[in-house]
C-alpha cells in the first residue's frame, strides 16, 4: 500500500486527498469480533455494503445494522435506519467512521472475497492424536541450560554532531 514519503503536514493532505480508489478502500477496514477473527484469523477487514456491523460508540451504540453504502470520497459508512432527525422534521442519514464499528457478519456473495477470506484451518488434523510430554520434576538437560555468549557487535559510527555542553553562569 503506497504511504506518503513525507513528515510534512502539507505532503500528508496532498496524499490523503489525492489518494487512489484502492487506498482509500483499504482505509475504510474496520475490526472483526471475536468469533470472525478467530475463524479468518484476521483482526481487521474493508466493509463493504451487505455486511453486518455493530455500532460501537455514538448515540446508536449496541445497535447491529446492514452497512447500506460505503463512500470511499469521504470515507464513512452508511448503515440502514441510523439517521438524524432535522430541525425541520426530515430524516437524515447520519456517516459513521470504520472505527466506531464492529464487523460482526460477512457479505460473502462475491467469490473472490470469499477465496480471500478461506478458513483458517484448525492447528491438529483428523486421525493424527498429540502426545502430551510426559510431566517430570527433572531439570532440563544442560545442553538446553546453555548459552553461547553472545558475540559483541561493532557499533557504527554515528553521523550526528555532539552538542556543545553548555555553560552555567556563575
Amino acid at each position: 500500500m503506497p504511504t506518503p514519503l513525507s513528515r510534512l503536514p502539507r505532503k500528508q493532505r496532498k496524499f490523503h486527498f489525492n489518494a487512489p480508489a484502492s487506498v482509500r478502500r483499504r482505509w475504510l477496514s474496520a475490526p472483526l469480533s471475536r468469533e470472525l477473527r478467530a475463524r479468518y484469523g484476521r483482526r481487521q477487514l474493508p466493509v463493504r455494503k451487505g455486511d453486518t456491523v455493530l455500532v460501537r460508540s455514538g448515540s446508536y451504540v449496541g445497535r447491529e445494522e446492514r452497512v447500506a453504502k460505503v463512500d470511499t470520497r469521504t470515507g464513512t459508512i452508511i448503515l440502514d435506519n441510523v439517521t438524524l432527525k432535522k430541525a425541520d422534521q426530515k430524516l437524515k442519514v447520519l456517516p459513521l467512521r470504520p472505527a466506531h464499528l464492529l464487523l460482526t457478519r460477512l457479505n460473502l456473495s462475491d467469490p473472490w472475497r470469499r477465496r480471500r477470506l478461506r478458513a483458517v484451518e484448525p492447528t491438529g488434523t483428523e486421525g493424527e492424536e498429540t502426545v502430551a510430554a510426559p510431566a517430570s520434576d527433572a531439570a532440563p538437560p544442560a545442553t538446553l541450560l546453555a548459552e553461547k555468549p553472545a558475540e559483541a557487535k561493532p557499533r557504527a559510527k554515528s553521523t550526528k554532531r555532539a552538542k556543545p555542553a553548555k555553560e552555567s553562569p556563575a
